[in-house]
C-alpha cells in the first residue's frame, strides 16, 4: 500500500483534480508573469473561494467544506503547489494562519462577520506576530495593548508579514500583561483603523508573488470586543496555531522537492552529453536514487503526522521533527536540482531556480530549524 493509499481516499482524489484544474486554468499561463511583478491580482481570493478552495476544512455554516477533514486540505495544499510557486501559495493561504484563532476563540459576532468574507476571498486575513526586535522569541514580543475603557490602545510594530500589505484582517500578537509568555493576547486589528499604517512591500530572496510588509500601531484604537480568546492566554493560541503551520511548511518542503525531482528526471532522460542521456551515468543515476528516497521517507513521516493530528493526538515534538526533515530534504534536493541542470538551472526560466530560491525560506519560516531543535530537546525531557 502506498502513502497515498493509506491516507487519501476518492473524495480526496476529488479535491485534488479540482483543485489541479484551478491551478491549470487561473495560474499556470501567468505565474511567470506574477513573479516577475512580484504580486498576483486580488481577483485570484475571489476566484478561488468561488471555487471553494478557501474554504476546505473549515465549518460549512461559513461558506466551508470538508471540516475536520485534514487529508482533503493536504490534498488541495499539494496541489496548489503545483503552480511552482511558494509566494502564490503563502499569499493565497495567509487565511490558514490568520483565520484559525478567530474562528476557535474570537467572539461570535467576530466569528460570523470575519469568517464568511474570508472564506469567499472577499477579505484577505493576515497573521502578525513576527518582531523586528526578534522573530523566534514570541513570550518577549514588544507591541503593546493598554485596556482604556471599551478599547485596547495599541502601540508597536510587526515586520515579515505575509499579505501584509493588502490584507483587511489581522490576527495581531500584543502584549496586555507582564513581561514572558503569560502577558500576551491576540487582537483582531481591520485595515483603516486610525492609528494602524501598512509599510513598505519589503524585497524577499524568494516568494517574490507574495507580499510582504511591515506594520506599525500609534496608539491605534481596538475594541475590547476584538480581543481573540482570553485576555493574557494568547500564547497557547499562537503555539497551538503553530502546530498546524508547521506542517503547511513541510508539506511546501515535500511538494518543492518532489517538483525538483520531476524536473531533474526529465532532464537527465533528455539531456544528452558525451553521446548518451545523462542519466545514464551512474553518478547521476545514484542521486537521483538518494532524492527520491529522501523525499519518500520525508512524505511519508509527515503524513503519518498529519494522520495523528487528524486523529487529534498532540505531535508537538514530531510535527517539529516533520518540517526539519521536510526542510532538510527540500534544501539537498532543490541544489541537487540546479547542479545536475547546470547552466540552466541557473535561468529564471527554469523552474528549480524558482523552486531553489522559494525553498530557503521554508526552514526559517514557522518557527526556524533551531528553534523546532529547541521544541523536540524539551520534549525529550532535556
Amino acid at each position: 500500500m502506498t502513502a497515498f493509499q493509506e491516507y487519501f481516499d476518492d473524495s480526496h482524489q476529488l479535491v485534488r483534480d479540482s483543485v489541479r484544474r484551478f491551478v491549470e486554468r487561473e495560474v499556470l499561463p501567468h505565474i511567470a508573469d506574477w513573479e516577475e511583478a512580484e504580486a498576483f491580482p486580488r481577483e485570484l481570493y475571489l476566484k478561488a473561494g468561488a471555487a471553494g478552495i478557501l474554504g476546505i476544512g473549515y465549518p460549512e455554516q461559513y461558506g466551508g467544506s470538508h471540516e475536520g477533514d485534514l487529508f482533503a486540505k493536504v490534498a488541495a495544499s499539494e496541489e496548489l503547489m503545483r503552480s511552482g510557486s511558494g509566494g502564490l501559495v503563502a499569499g493565497l493561504g495567509s487565511l490558514d494562519i490568520g483565520l484559525p484563532p478567530v474562528l476557535k476563540w474570537a467572539r461570535p459576532e467576530v466569528r460570523e462577520r470575519v469568517v464568511p468574507q474570508v472564506l469567499a476571498g472577499e477579505k484577505i486575513m493576515a497573521l502578525a506576530v513576527t518582531e523586528p526586535s526578534g522573530g523566534s522569541d514570541v513570550a518577549n514580543l514588544k507591541t503593546r495593548a493598554v485596556r482604556d475603557g471599551d478599547f485596547y490602545r495599541v502601540t508597536g510594530s510587526k515586520t515579515f508579514i505575509t499579505s501584509g500589505v493588502r490584507a483587511d484582517y489581522y490576527t495581531v500578537a500584543v502584549r496586555t500583561g507582564g513581561e514572558g509568555f503569560g502577558g500576551v493576547s491576540l487582537l483582531l486589528i481591520e485595515k483603516g483603523t486610525p492609528g494602524f499604517t501598512v509599510g513598505r512591500s519589503l524585497k524577499k530572496m524568494g516568494w517574490w508573488a507574495s507580499d510582504t510588509a511591515e506594520l506599525f500601531f500609534d496608539d491605534c484604537k481596538v475594541p475590547v470586543g476584538n480581543l481573540i480568546g482570553m485576555e493574557n492566554m494568547g500564547f497557547a493560541c499562537i503555539m497551538a496555531n503553530f502546530q498546524s503551520e508547521r506542517l503547511s511548511l513541510a508539506l511546501m518542503a515535500n511538494m518543492t522537492s518532489q517538483m525538483a525531482l520531476e524536473e531533474s528526471l526529465n532532464w537527465a532522460k533528455q539531456r544528452e552529453a558525451f553521446g548518451k542521456p545523462i542519466g545514464k551515468f551512474q553518478v547521476l543515476k545514484h542521486r537521483l536514487a538518494e532524492m527520491a528516497t529522501q523525499l519518500e521517507v520525508s512524505r511519508d513521516f509527515t503524513y503519518r503526522q498529519a494522520a495523528k493530528m487528524a486523529a487529534g493526538k498532540s505531535v508537538i515534538k514530531e510535527i517539529s521533527m516533520a518540517k526539519n526533515f521536510a526542510t532538510d530534504v527540500s534544501d539537498r534536493i532543490t541544489n541537487d536540482a540546479v547542479q545536475m541542470l547546470g547552466g540552466m538551472g541557473y535561468m529564471r526560466e527554469s523552474l528549480v531556480e524558482r523552486l531553489y530560491r522559494d525553498n530557503r525560506i521554508l526552514s526559517i519560516g514557522g518557527g526556524s530549524r533551531e528553534i523546532m531543535n529547541e521544541i523536540i530537546s524539551k520534549q525529550m525531557g532535556l
